[in-house]
């Protein structure tokens, strides 16, 4: 699938989605201890808002060639500098939610408007500085569509909200949670949860 068209029709579910949040919603629980504001906050800071620095950050040399590699590098740090990671991303989610303002749906389709002209001047080719490292614009995408369908999800859900991203966007954004897997010491294990010879314990996150 064309990394860019997947891209924006993720962006433009997650714009119609975020639109249709009822007013009442945005102070209520969003996942774990963010509130729904907080999340569509994050997601529009990791998916969004982010994009067009990145995409005019060039960068001298790949580093992490693929999605699955991104995500692979998330999960290597050391525990100490997750934790200070997660911390950081609470306070952003935070500050992001609440620059949405009075007026979430029309914030947010500002930040999808400059997202998507910033790809599309972008080349497919063209290495960037993503937050792990150099990568391709064609591989570092598809980890900004990833952020856009499971938080998505993630918000439909916590806003009680019918949301339908496009079934092959969903299937890319599976693989790329499996690849992200299959090249983690939970490989093996995995493949027999997935076979039902296993079952995966509560909480089990391959990013």
């Amino acid at each position: 699938m064309d990394f860019r068209w997947a891209y924006k029709s993720a962006v433009t579910v997650f714009t119609d989605l975020v639109i249709r949040i009822p007013g009442d919603r945005w102070d209520g629980a969003g996942l774990g201890e963010w509130s729904l504001r907080d999340l569509v906050g994050h997601t529009v800071s990791s998916a969004l808002h982010q994009v067009p620095g990145v995409l005019a950050s060039p960068a001298p040399s790949v580093v992490l060639d693929s999605a699955e590699a991104f995500w692979g590098f998330a999960r290597s740090v050391p525990p100490e500098v997750y934790a200070a990671y997660s911390v950081a991303s609470s306070e952003d989610a935070r500050k992001a939610g609440e620059a949405l303002g009075d007026d979430p749906g029309a914030a947010v389709i500002d930040f999808a408007r400059k997202a998507t002209q910033a790809l599309s001047a972008a080349g497919d080719a063209d290495v960037i500085a993503s937050p792990g490292g150099g990568m391709r614009v064609r591989d570092w995408i598809p980890t900004r569509t990833f952020e856009l369908v499971v938080h998505g999800l993630d918000v439909a859900a916590a806003a009680n909200v019918p949301v339908e991203f496009a079934g092959q966007v969903v299937t890319d954004v599976t693989l790329q949670a499996a690849k992200t897997a299959a090249t983690g010491p939970e490989a093996a294990f995995l493949l027999r949860a997935l076979t039902g010879r296993a079952t995966l314990p509560t909480g089990f996150s391959v990013v």
